[in-house]
């Protein structure tokens, strides 16, 4: 399969990212530029971390009206696997491709810290090599990771099962002291309602070799590979210039 790691101005994790699909993985790996709009055949697009234009705004704000997201959500929408960590996870909200929004922190402070996560659900591309409640050690750093909704979207999002990852202790439970950013109902991570778009605020690009301190967001994205291997819808055709 084919990666597409997009760069914004103010990305930071982008180089992280690449380094964990090409060479951890060992899949072929495209960095995209946030003016780009040819997609060049990807298979799953990457939003990484970071502070996109400098998070002015608010974050994600103003990554949405970059160029190559009129591609994003042209490839989600036919079907794409979309792929948003931290930063890519906002500019996913901001877009309108996953509902809800991420606000400051409940602490009002930054946040760098190893935390867990258990897997809610695994039948979904991005989270099928997991077990159902596997817990994950994953690392945030984030100011933005409050996950709010109105209550009437929390509810489809947990009847629709598109919370796919929670954040808890490490016994697995969502205990308020294991929220790190205050986030509703412990929400660490969401799927559309097509289930092939994906945002989650951990960094599983940093939790890819142990010898970084673990190898838990390895299976994000083997999950991505296996599902394609399998047939899991795509579009790799490019985006012709000015769509």
């Amino acid at each position: 399969m084919r990666w597409g790691v997009i760069t914004f101005p103010g990305s930071l994790d982008n180089a992280d990212t690449v380094h964990a699909l090409a060479q951890v993985l060992g899949d072929p790996t495209v960095s995209l530029w946030h003016k780009d709009r040819n997609l060049h055949g990807v298979d799953c697009v990457v939003l990484p971390g970071g502070f996109s234009y400098g998070d002015y705004l608010r974050a994600g704000a103003l990554a949405r009206f970059a160029p190559v997201m009129e591609s994003v959500v042209e490839f989600a929408r036919a079907g794409g696997l979309v792929f948003g960590i931290c930063n890519g996870f906002q500019v996913l909200c901001e877009s309108g491709l996953l509902p809800g929004a991420l606000i400051r922190n409940r602490s009002l402070s930054f946040i760098c810290a190893s935390i867990h996560c258990r897997v809610e659900e695994t039948d979904t591309p991005f989270t099928r090599s997991y077990g159902q409640a596997e817990v994950l050690a994953l690392p945030v750093k984030h100011g933005e990771g409050c996950y709010v909704a109105d209550a009437d979207t929390l509810l489809a999002l947990e009847d629709n099962r598109q919370v796919i990852l929670r954040y808890v202790d490490a016994a697995g439970r969502a205990t308020e002291a294991a929220n790190p950013n205050g986030s509703l109902r412990n929400i660490a991570g969401i799927v559309n309602a097509s289930r092939n778009v994906f945002g989650l605020m951990p960094h599983p690009e940093h939790a890819c070799e142990p010898l970084c301190g673990g190898a838990d967001g390895l299976g994000f994205f083997r999950s991505v590979r296996a599902s394609l291997s399998d047939g899991a819808p795509t579009r790799t055709t490019s985006v012709p210039p000015g769509l």
